[in-house]
């Protein structure tokens, strides 16, 4: 079965075609930092009309580059949710529209659901079950997936996700906009052990997480350097790699919880904090000492992407999903799934 998936929950066009027989085929990404920098972040109108401009010349390059035509593929899938209204609703018209066109079946596929199983682009993959930390600009969560659909959240954050924590922190920090990585590349730079920032719940009996209290502690610390005129460059380096590495303290020691409490070794990190070299880096050397597999999706495929998109539509594809009245859901929680 071939799938083609389109992703358009944010401000990346993904668009991929996906083999059940021969695994992925193609796929093309249209990220839009630039066009949102100016503002320091995502302009929902803007990412919209973006979507428009972009989606249907990437579903014509991976068409090409996959060698074949629409009318070969078996199944289209789209972002259903969550994600902002009007970038879901592009994907999902034109999604329906081609569906309905060329007479396949159409599936709306949960954003966090591609998210949690693209370590399965992977050659080298997690079998069911796996504990699963997914970690993004919006969402810091924990699940023990027994299968497709089969997701048993663990925990999850009580107010700010990692990556919207990691955004805000390089914005106190005068970094542009994205700030995830800007700040990870300043730490690089950092002195360790120089500052001090808290590890919000990193002791507390449960699996949850928040972030909102280090990122005060962020500003607090950011004021009263700023006030004793110690705000230099090698500060705001060090500022940077203390608050990465809270960060990653925190989730590592909440992942090796949750592998402890389901009794399970393998660990799958998915979603664009995934891409953090220092969460990578920490997490391979905890798993080596404790005997545990760590997976993570290819860089390409932690952030948003359409491969993940078509991976889903590919495992719960089924020819009577031909309901081309399309619907979106921006707020949508991964727990009201069910099995494939």
């Amino acid at each position: 079965m071939q799938v083609l998936g389109i992703e358009t929950s944010c401000d990346e066009t993904g668009i991929a075609l996906y083999d059940t027989e021969r695994g992925l085929r193609a796929h093309a990404l249209h990220s839009q930092v630039a066009l949102h920098a100016a503002y320091g972040g995502v302009v929902p109108e803007l990412a919209s009309r973006d979507h428009v401009r972009r989606i249907v010349p990437l579903i014509e390059a991976v068409m090409r580059e996959a060698r074949t035509t629409l009318a070969a593929i078996d199944g289209i899938a789209y972002t259903q949710g969550p994600g902002l209204a009007g970038a879901l609703l592009v994907g999902a018209s034109v999604a329906s529209a081609l569906a309905m066109a060329l007479d396949k079946p159409l599936l709306g596929v949960h954003h966090l659901e591609g998210h949690l199983l693209s370590p399965l682009l992977s050659a080298d993959k997690p079998s069911f079950p796996f504990v699963a930390l997914l970690v993004s600009g919006g969402h810091s969560q924990l699940f023990f997936v027994r299968g497709v659909g089969q997701y048993e959240l663990l925990g999850d954050t009580f107010d700010d996700a990692a990556g919207e924590a990691f955004d805000k922190a390089a914005q106190l920090l005068g970094l542009q906009y994205p700030g995830g990585p800007a700040l990870a590349q300043l730490a690089r730079q950092g002195k360790s052990g120089v500052m001090r920032l808290p590890r919000p719940l990193i002791d507390a009996p449960h699996l949850h997480f928040s972030f909102s209290g280090l990122k005060t502690a962020v500003l607090t610390l950011v004021r009263q350097l700023q006030h004793e005129g110690r705000f230099d460059e090698q500060a705001r380096a060090d500022v940077a790699l203390e608050f990465e590495t809270a960060v990653v303290d925190v989730l590592a020691a909440k992942a090796f919880a949750a592998l402890r409490q389901t009794q399970n070794r393998q660990l799958v990190v998915a979603g664009g904090v995934g891409a953090n070299q220092s969460l990578r880096q920490r997490l391979f050397k905890e798993a080596a000492a404790s005997g545990v597999r760590v997976y993570f999706p290819e860089m390409e495929f932690c952030t948003d992407n359409g491969a993940m998109i078509a991976l889903v539509g590919a495992l719960r594809m089924t020819q009577k999903a031909r309901d081309y009245g399309f619907q979106v859901r921006p707020r949508w929680s991964l727990t009201e799934l069910t099995a494939a």
